[in-house]
């Protein structure tokens, strides 16, 4: 089978021919549609997350079709269409995992980062962790909703705590493939959103405008009101001493990213007035499960782009350089 192999942190993807893996008794087959292209792929190439087993196909949005299953495989029959989430394995024994914190399991092993993961024309997955995919989202639509959906639906519920179901004053620092999933399910909320883009991005601020958002600006602009909530996307760990500075007493800055640069120390005015500074980390399964409900009961629209296995090293240049508003995918004929 074809795929795009990182055999070295810092090194470009390489086209390479794989055998097709065999799935072992709790695992599926499955033959890969589409895969979404994230941040995090950055991440994985560049050796910023120390957990990375290389070399390793990397790819972990992936939609695809069931074509083997494993002895053990109840969930799933073959021709069904799947997900394949970051998250690939969880101990499912620690405290973490028996109180529905899987997402911290010291254990957990990722797709993408230590299990190949989608940019092939198939791969494997234990089936405990894959999904059901809405059925009238096509497959290039859906791919995004597995990373960059979940991880804003996931950081949308942190920055929503104690605020007793009122409508959010929520912003967004970096305006990507999360934010412009999630804008879409606050809009639906009621909440009001005030999207941060680099500086001089106008392209990005127009696109949030026309999704909604109320205010567009890059991180060194002001609104008018303090905020609520910010959930920071961008991998820039200056953006949290600002955010804090925009957030009202009382509100939360909550950092989206599995890896951010250094956070420059800041006077404790900024945090004091009982301001909160929270991370996300990874999912949970049953992240998924509510957020692909919720994103079918919405109509979440994605806009992505899609690239050939081929062009993989363009695409995720493309991300890095910020060169397409929206989402991007792997698509294969």
């Amino acid at each position: 089978m074809q795929a795009m192999l990182l055999k070295s942190p810092g090194s470009a993807l390489v086209p390479t021919e794989l055998d097709k893996p065999i799935p072992d008794d709790d695992q599926l087959l499955v033959r890969v549609l589409a895969c979404g292209i994230c941040r995090t792929d950055l991440h994985v190439l560049d050796g910023e997350l120390s957990q990375t087993n290389y070399p390793i196909v990397p790819g972990h949005q992936v939609v695809g079709v069931v074509e083997d299953i494993g002895r053990l495989v109840t969930q799933f029959s073959i021709g069904q269409r799947v997900g394949i989430p970051w998250l690939g394995y969880s101990c499912q024994h620690c405290d973490f995992c028996l109180s529905g914190k899987e997402n911290l399991c010291a254990d957990a092993r990722y797709t993408g980062c230590q299990i190949n993961g989608g940019f092939a024309e198939y791969c494997t997955a234990d089936h405990h962790y894959c999904f059901s995919l809405p059925q009238d989202y096509p497959d290039l639509q859906v791919a995004p909703l597995l990373c960059a959906g979940l991880i804003g639906f996931r950081a949308y519920r942190l920055a929503g705590t104690g605020l007793m179901g009122k409508p959010l004053k929520l912003g967004m620092m970096g305006f990507g493939a999360s934010a412009h999933i999630l804008i879409q399910l606050a809009l639906g909320q009621g909440d009001r959103i005030f999207a941060f883009t680099r500086e001089g991005d106008s392209a990005a601020q127009d696109f949030s405008r026309k999704l909604g958002a109320s205010w567009a600006g890059s991180a060194a602009d002001t609104p008018d009101t303090l905020l609520d909530a910010i959930i920071i996307f961008a991998p820039a760990g200056e953006l949290v001493p600002r955010a804090l500075a925009l957030v009202r007493p009382g509100g939360i800055v909550v950092c989206a990213g599995i890896h951010m640069s250094p956070i420059p120390s800041f006077d404790y005015d900024l945090l004091w007035g009982e301001r909160t500074i929270c991370s996300v980390a990874n999912l949970t399964r049953q992240d998924g499960i509510e957020f692909m409900s919720l994103a079918a009961k919405t109509r979440i629209h994605t806009q992505v782009k899609a690239y050939p296995l081929s062009r993989a090293n363009e695409a995720l240049a493309d991300l890095k350089a910020g060169r397409f508003n929206g989402a991007a995918a792997i698509t294969f004929p």
